[in-house]
């Protein structure tokens, strides 16, 4: 499983490590991922990814993972999100023609 933000692609970052001595060894920035649910109401279920908390913030701020994704640009999403974008959108058809 990959180090990688499910919705926005933050990845791992690499620097350096330097001491008093102002010796440089190599290391990794890690981004915070967190396995989390998101409600989504089109759906009526919870959806699980693997996001950074700046992106759980930002879906918080947007009013949640429908509007998020609906939002969003399909070549800026995973293969993954894209199919849950595209079940959140014949949900969202379903319930206004029906």
């Amino acid at each position: 499983m990959s180090r990688r933000c499910d919705l926005t692609g933050k990845g791992v970052q690499t620097g350096n490590n330097v001491s008093h001595a102002h010796n440089k060894t190599r290391r990794r920035f890690l981004p915070n991922l967190q396995q989390t649910s998101l409600l989504s109401e089109a759906l009526g279920k919870p959806v699980r990814l693997r996001l950074s908390t700046s992106a759980i913030r930002t879906v918080e701020h947007k009013g949640g993972i429908d509007a998020y994704l609906l939002d969003s640009r399909d070549q800026d999403l995973t293969t993954e999100v894209l199919r849950i974008k595209r079940q959140i959108k014949k949900a969202q058809n379903a319930q206004a023609a029906g």
